[in-house]
């Protein structure tokens, strides 16, 4: 049974024929119809360096999307706190919400969300490519928005107007943090699949109750491509795999057509990688996703699921997700 809330994650797909002007035009379209659907909140991720992501900065793009919206919630997917000053995060999330009371989430990364020349453009030193320092950062960025920061500093807006924050992750570092610091969690099954249930285990386990959460709440991001059949949903899924193997290999390129993607020259290797990529995923017809999401929750004992489709069209990626809610809609 799909009986928990649904919700969206969108990296702004560029295709191999569009632009990211087009993307984005894409993505805020999701975005209006996801919300006439019911989904609960509406994420894009930071992503950098990336041919075939446009969602590279996104508290200006939630600006947009918030926006064109008017009841889903809008974050992010997450912010790569490593990459930007903590006041600069606060500054921009405390507009967002001071402009969009009660729509706006702060999902909090530590991973670059991008390749290590990219990371060091962005940081600007080596030291900084560091993660070490994300505990402290984190907790700046949160006494910004409290008020509990020492000093003569004040965020502003950013004091007073807080967006619901929330720590992402994939592995058990992020999940005992957000334990630790009683707030909601975010893992990104969608590509770590194997350590999702070790990490869901350990921020249960690390949970301390906070002012922001008597109790923990997960939720857990699968990639999902819903269509009328089986096969369909398979050769939709292609440009995704063929463009994470190509990242892999260190050329990445924008969204591949599905024909191109079902005629690429796989050898044994890239074959072997694209299955492994695509364990955890849910991608069939109706019947089939029901299944592999009431699978998934029955697993995990998640609160939230958050869908991420990352297909060439923009009317299979809706068409994807209209399946997906009348799924919810008759069975929750």
């Amino acid at each position: 049974m799909i009986d928990v809330p649904l919700s969206v994650l969108d990296v702004a797909p560029v295709a191999a024929n569009g632009s990211p002007a087009e993307a984005l035009a894409h993505t805020t379209a999701l975005a209006r119809r996801t919300e006439e659907l019911g989904f609960r909140r509406f994420w894009v991720a930071e992503h950098h360096n990336m041919p075939a992501i446009a969602s590279s900065a996104p508290a200006v793009l939630l600006a947009h999307l918030a926006a064109s919206t008017s009841t889903i919630k809008v974050g992010s997917g997450g912010v790569m706190l490593p990459n930007h000053a903590p006041l600069v995060v606060a500054e921009q999330f405390g507009t967002l919400s001071a402009l969009h009371p009660g729509r706006i989430d702060l999902g909090i990364g530590r991973a670059p969300g991008t390749d290590q020349a990219t990371a060091l453009a962005l940081r600007r030193t080596v030291e900084g490519l560091s993660a070490e320092d994300f505990p402290q950062e984190l907790a700046s960025l949160i006494n910004y928005f409290t008020g509990d920061s020492p000093g003569p500093i004040v965020a502003s807006p950013g004091a007073g107007e807080s967006p619901d924050v929330w720590l992402l992750g994939s592995s058990g570092f992020s999940a005992q943090l957000a334990g630790l610091l009683g707030l909601p969690f975010a893992f990104a099954h969608h590509f770590s699949a194997q350590n999702t249930l070790p990490a869901l285990a350990l921020y249960r386990d690390r949970f301390t109750p906070s002012r922001w959460l008597d109790e923990p709440y997960a939720m857990v991001a699968v990639s999902t491509v819903c269509a009328e059949t089986d096969e369909r949903a398979q050769y939709l899924t292609g440009p995704a795999g063929l463009s994470f193997l190509r990242m892999r290999q260190g050329r990445p390129q924008p969204l591949a057509t599905p024909e191109e993607a079902a005629a690429y020259p796989l050898s044994d290797v890239e074959r072997a990688f694209m299955a492994d990529r695509q364990v955890g995923q849910a991608v069939g017809s109706p019947e089939t996703v029901a299944g592999q999401l009431s699978a998934l929750l029955k697993a995990t004992q998640a609160n939230e699921l958050m869908l991420t489709t990352m297909v060439y069209d923009v009317e299979d990626r809706i068409r994807s997700f209209e399946l997906v809610r009348s799924l919810a809609d008759q069975r929750g």
